[in-house]
């Protein structure tokens, strides 16, 4: 598995976040910056308490409710996901359309990528129900290295 981003595509999510920001009437302050780029440029799906650690090394005076509120502003924004398990939320940077494998045993994220012809279809009753405009879909099970051990 991949687990590092490009810088190319770090700057383009940074860039997207401006856009966001700036279409949304907000400043682009230094901690919501760097609580963003902490996020965007993991592979890993950080937790709160994770990307705190990071953003400190920084920022040594960012708080953790900072960090919550900060996550969860970004995510109203429509700029990161909550993925994993719901014992502790991890968020998710990268918005391209892909799902996510979670561990039971040792909680790790795996990004999973679809293939053009493996794309999952919507139910048709979902029209009766309401315009989607966001799907998630994560797969929980023991990853290879849970398994090997």
């Amino acid at each position: 598995m991949n687990k590092i981003v490009s810088d190319e595509r770090i700057q383009q999510r940074l860039s997207y976040f401006e856009d966001r920001c700036k279409q949304l009437g907000l400043r682009v302050t230094h901690q919501r910056k760097e609580i963003y780029r902490t996020v965007a440029s993991s592979c890993e799906h950080p937790c709160a308490e994770r990307v705190l650690q990071q953003v400190r090394e920084k920022l040594p005076n960012v708080s953790l409710d900072t960090v919550y509120r900060t996550l969860a502003s970004l995510e109203e924004m429509g700029l990161l996901r909550r993925v994993g398990l719901s014992v502790k939320e991890h968020f998710d940077g990268d918005l391209r359309p892909h799902g996510h494998f979670v561990c039971t045993q040792c909680g790790e994220i795996y990004d999973i990528f679809f293939k053009e012809n493996e794309s999952m279809e919507l139910p048709a009753c979902m029209n009766e129900v309401g315009q989607v405009r966001q799907t998630q879909v994560q797969f929980k099970g023991i990853c290879k290295m849970c398994q090997s051990r």
